[in-house]
């Protein structure tokens, strides 16, 4: 068995590990699911799977093979990802140019294709052409947060891996083991099952907690104040929506008890909506916190 290192999907673990037992390999897969749930290491235990030389146990950590994917340094397993957010033409091109190459140490050679539902229209078919008529010794894993964003004639020819949320319970126990920090239940509930999300929210702790502190009792505050104290969410532009997100479970636990903070969450979801959109940062801010605060 593998994947013991990795948490949560335990029926992927499953799926996967029957597909190497049952000689079922397939040329083409698409890991999708919510980001940060681990897509990526699956895909790469996978591969070390695909190319271990061993007949019994895979991967078996002695082969050649193994030993290069250790030591990151094994020719047949080839990454790509974005550039500058997307998948550009020229590396699925760069990619087809090598293709038709032959594993240098394996019989097989593994693509892995990070974040393939960034893939522009126009590298997205190109890929297409390859996953028609692929060589026999390739299997190609992209990877993806938004299945909706793959051609259907790239989703046609793949067989789909459907990732899940790290369950609250399971992601709260690795965190203390393997980081060392504890999170409380309400920005827990915010990572969404993210290890990717939980790290980067602990980095922000502080500030998640002066917001849960201000919109449980902003009743309590002058404007001025409330200002002041959540001028982080101005400068934090590339993760507002997460802290809006959060500001909306604090929101809702206060709704169980005060039906009148049922306006002040449709405010921060108007505001998401508005950022969506494109409207002016600062302004759109500035108005959710006067609107939630005349309130």
């Amino acid at each position: 068995m593998s994947f013991e290192k990795l948490i949560g999907n335990e029926q992927v673990k499953e799926t996967l590990n029957n597909i190497i037992q049952n000689n079922n390999l397939t040329h083409s897969y698409m890991f999708v699911g919510p980001s940060g749930v681990g897509k990526t290491l699956f895909a790469k235990e996978f591969a070390k799977m695909i190319l271990c030389d061993s007949k019994e146990t895979k991967p078996c950590g002695k082969c050649k093979s193994c030993i290069e994917l250790q030591n990151n340094n094994n020719p047949d397993l080839i990454e790509i990802e974005p550039e500058n957010a997307t998948i550009k033409i020229e590396q699925i091109r760069q990619m087809q140019s090598k293709i038709l190459e032959k594993p240098i140490i394996s019989d097989k050679k593994v693509y892995i294709i990070k974040d393939a539902d960034q893939m522009t229209k126009d590298a997205s078919n190109c890929l297409l052409k390859t996953l028609e008529e692929p060589p026999s010794f390739i299997t190609i894993i992209m990877t993806g947060t938004n299945e909706s964003l793959f051609l259907n004639t790239i989703k046609s020819r793949c067989v789909k891996i459907a990732f899940n949320k790290i369950q609250d319970n399971i992601l709260k126990e690795f965190l203390e083991n393997n980081y060392g920090f504890t999170i409380n239940d309400n920005i827990l509930k915010a990572c969404e099952g993210s290890i990717e999300k939980a790290i980067r929210v602990n980095e922000r702790k502080q500030e998640y907690e002066e917001a849960a502190k201000i919109f449980s009792n902003i009743e309590n505050y002058k404007l001025l104040d409330v200002l002041n104290r959540l001028d982080f969410m101005y400068k934090n532009k590339e993760n507002i929506y997460e802290i809006l997100d959060y500001i909306n479970i604090i929101l809702s636990n206060k709704l169980l008890n005060n039906p009148r903070y049922i306006r002040y969450i449709e405010a921060v979801e108007q505001t998401k909506k508005n950022l969506k959109q494109n409207s002016n940062y600062d302004m759109s801010i500035d108005n959710m916190l006067y609107k939630i605060w005349e309130e």
